[in-house]
């Protein structure tokens, strides 16, 4: 009876988890190379990446892999997220345009996305 009960506290884990966090990064090459290091993750299915939001969603196979995981291969590839720094070697790895952790980047990258709207209004 003491090891059915221990059983049935054990939580399932799902073949097809539906998981969003955060990832600091700042344009379509930064979404590709993070995507692209989640996706490389052992169980993860599907990946996407908002350059707006900074939200990455995942679907993976809880079985074989967990959010850590996938956080510490996008450390691994430059780009940060909540509780895994990416190392100074990988992120100045990442491409100058790239450097999300510089204030002056984040402001030019704004302005262009200003720019870009001007032409579509």
């Amino acid at each position: 009876m003491i090891g059915f009960s221990g059983q049935s506290q054990e939580v399932k884990k799902k073949k097809n988890a539906k998981v969003s966090f955060e990832v600091d990064g700042i344009c379509g090459m930064c979404k590709k190379r993070i995507e692209t290091a989640a996706l490389k993750s052992k169980g993860v299915k599907f990946a996407i990446w908002s350059v707006k939001t900074h939200q990455l969603s995942v679907i993976l196979d809880e079985r074989k892999t967990d959010v850590k995981k996938i956080q510490k291969n996008i450390a691994a590839v430059g780009h940060d997220s909540k509780g895994f720094v990416a190392s100074e070697e990988a992120y100045s790895s990442v491409h100058p345009c790239c450097k999300y952790r510089d204030e002056e980047i984040i402001l030019d990258h704004e302005g262009s996305i200003k720019k870009q709207k001007k032409k579509t209004e």
